[in-house]
């Protein structure tokens, strides 16, 4: 994966009716350890990173990078937006595009705060990079991410094997004047 290139960044802050996306700071840094670190939040995602591990590596102000936005509710962290670049993603139909990925902590999940930031960085990426196409993988069984990315209007191109798991393929056209 790589950046996405020529954005300007960071951007002001997206601020949607409840949330902010922003870069993240010094201050997101333990809520990050506690997302990376969750068997919750990476039960579909190859398992937890150690606890330890990350306290060590994890750099004061973490996923400083073009792309990846804190979300914030009342002023705390709960999760994170991604947008890469998917150069040397496996599937051909995902190859090059921007691929859109996603973790919030448990305590933010069912209450609509993925959905909604996952919007706003979507339109943010609409303007910074228009008429670009987004994709997202996540395993077939993952639910909650299915059902997510149906609500964003990701539509599926393929279904595959890979970490011992089927995923799922989906791709979102990129918006047009009407729309």
């Amino acid at each position: 994966m790589e950046d996405l290139g020529a954005v300007v960044w960071p951007p002001e802050p997206v601020r949607t009716g409840r949330l902010v996306l922003r870069e993240s700071e010094v201050r997101d840094r333990a809520a990050f350890i506690e997302l990376l670190a969750s068997p919750e939040v990476h039960a579909y995602l190859g398992g937890p990173r150690p606890r330890d591990e990350l306290e060590r590596e994890m750099p004061g102000a973490p996923e400083r990078w073009p792309g990846s936005f804190v979300v914030e509710l009342d002023g705390s962290m709960i999760g994170q937006i991604l947008l890469r670049r998917a150069t040397g993603h496996r599937r051909p139909a995902a190859a090059g595009k921007v691929d859109l990925g996603y973790l919030f902590l448990p305590r933010a999940w069912g209450l609509g705060y993925a959905a909604e930031a996952c919007a706003a960085a979507l339109g943010w990426l609409a303007e910074a990079l228009p008429g670009e196409p987004v994709v997202l993988t996540t395993q077939s069984a993952n639910m909650g991410s299915m059902r997510l990315a149906a609500k964003l209007g990701f539509t599926e191109v393929e279904r595959f094997e890979a970490w011992g798991a089927e995923q799922w393929l989906g791709m979102r056209s990129p918006a047009t004047p009407s729309d």
